[in-house]
């Protein structure tokens, strides 16, 4: 496998289990007859390994290519599992105790071996499980182009089971959803977005960036799919740099000038809204990040303190804000209401008459996000009011974690704001595709209340 995966840098305990069939032109078939390649060469004629470990779980016991250079190195996040709702993570009794706010968590590894013997059926089982996801269809998954690229696909499941911290021969059945049928496939279609990006240019040109916009609700679990998707990108040694619609608000001083001048309005006496951000700050950030082309450009990029000015927020010292390293193969970019379309005034002044101030807000909106954006990922949810169980949800997991934390009237009167909007936009969202969206560069994905895809109906 070392010479078969250069780009790997641990391998799956699931690859592990494997052996290679030397019949069968080195290929292992499944119960319905679909091959992939087996590339864990250690004994050729057994089926099954054995792992010597000793009973209890080891943080650091990983079985590690030995032609890789170095382990993975620690991700650069701001994210914080704290009121995240992240139900499905927590959903085993062999996670590891949740990481505090703000800590790498790959400070351990929990691909823990068992001291039980493992059968390849499971990796048949993890097969077609795959294979019954409901984004398979959506990105152009064959059984035979997963069973070329299987190994990839375990080894993208071990290295979010680390990430995540969980024991991925011990997935409980939302915990291997959330990765297989959700994470991975949205990965592999990045990827396949990025190489027909990086198609369009010859040999020896500056390859911008693919900068991939994410819009979809407040709650519904976007922060944690780009998380993901960031961590993947860098163990797969693509660089990569995220961005949200949050780190563009307005200063706490722009912030108080906008609700003076819309006062009564209450769409936009908080941040939130069109209207609450730096547009010029944005399109500055975003150009800069999309020429760094090559080795050695860097730029810092900014984030937002949402806790300054009790709560109100501010935009953080520049001090705080992560550094990224060129060549950049791709953004990041997620927002709640990314790829919104302004609409005929007596639309939206039907659904809330404060909503016409924003919606005159939204015209500028394009120029500064939209058109920047190559390809899309829509998460789409069938009722709005979704946002404020998730919200609620949220603020709970904040309390009982010992944090501050809305109340139940407050998260009300927050998820109030924004109603509006989502009952407004999201039916042409949904219908058009985003704002200057070429539609067959955009990957929407229905979710059920739980946060997970489901299949449209």
């Amino acid at each position: 496998m070392a010479g078969a995966t250069s780009s790997s840098l641990i391998w799956s305990p699931w690859q592990a289990t494997l052996q290679q069939s030397t019949t069968n032109n080195n290929r292992f078939y499944l119960k319905k007859g679909y091959p992939f390649p087996c590339h864990s060469v250690y004994n050729t004629f057994n089926f099954k390994r054995r792992f010597l470990s000793s009973s209890k779980y080891n943080d650091d016991h990983v079985v590690t290519d030995s032609s890789a250079s170095s382990k993975l190195s620690p991700l650069q996040t701001h994210f914080s599992f704290s009121g995240c709702g992240c139900s499905w993570i927590q959903d085993n009794s062999m996670v590891l105790d949740s990481p505090t706010s703000n800590v790498l968590l790959t400070s351990k590894i929990c691909s823990a071996l068992p001291s039980k013997t493992v059968d390849v059926s499971s990796v048949s089982d993890l097969f077609e499980f795959i294979c019954s996801g409901p984004l398979v269809d959506k990105i152009g998954i064959t059984p035979d182009s997963l069973g070329q690229s299987i190994d990839k696909w375990l080894l993208y499941g071990s290295q979010l089971c680390r990430l995540f911290q969980l024991n991925e021969l011990m997935l409980t059945i939302p915990q291997k959803a959330r990765l297989y049928h959700y994470y991975i496939p949205v990965f592999v279609w990045c990827q396949d977005q990025i190489a027909l990006h990086t198609s369009k240019f010859n040999d020896g040109d500056d390859v911008p960036p693919l900068v991939i916009g994410f819009s979809a609700p407040q709650g519904c679990g976007k922060t944690t799919l780009v998380f993901a998707l960031d961590y993947l990108f860098k163990t797969t040694k693509m660089k990569s740099a995220t961005i949200s619609i949050d780190d563009f608000y307005l200063t706490s001083q722009g912030q108080a000038k906008l609700r003076e001048e819309n006062s009564g309005n209450a769409l936009l006496e908080y941040r939130g809204n069109a209207g609450s951000h730096d547009l010029p700050f944005s399109v500055e950030t975003i150009e800069a990040l999309t020429k760094l082309t090559k080795d050695g450009m860097k730029m810092k990029v900014p984030r937002y303190d949402k806790s300054a000015y009790s709560g109100r927020g501010d935009r953080a010292d520049a001090t705080t804000w992560p550094e990224v390293e060129g060549p950049l193969k791709v953004v990041l970019f997620e927002g709640w209401m990314l790829g919104f379309k302004p609409l005929p005034a007596e639309a939206v002044k039907a659904v809330d008459p404060q909503l016409e101030t924003v919606n005159k807000n939204l015209e500028a909106y394009y120029e500064a996000w939209d058109k920047y954006i190559n390809a899309w990922v829509v998460i789409k949810i069938k009722d709005p009011s979704y946002v404020y169980r998730w919200r609620l949800q949220a603020e709970i997991a904040m309390r009982q974690a010992g944090k501050p934390g809305m109340s139940d009237d407050e998260v009300n009167d927050f998820v109030s704001r924004y109603l509006p909007a989502y009952k407004a936009y999201l039916p042409t969202l949904y219908a058009e595709g985003p704002s200057g969206s070429d539609l067959e560069r955009v990957l929407a994905i229905d979710i059920d209340e739980e946060r997970n895809p489901i299949l449209a109906t």
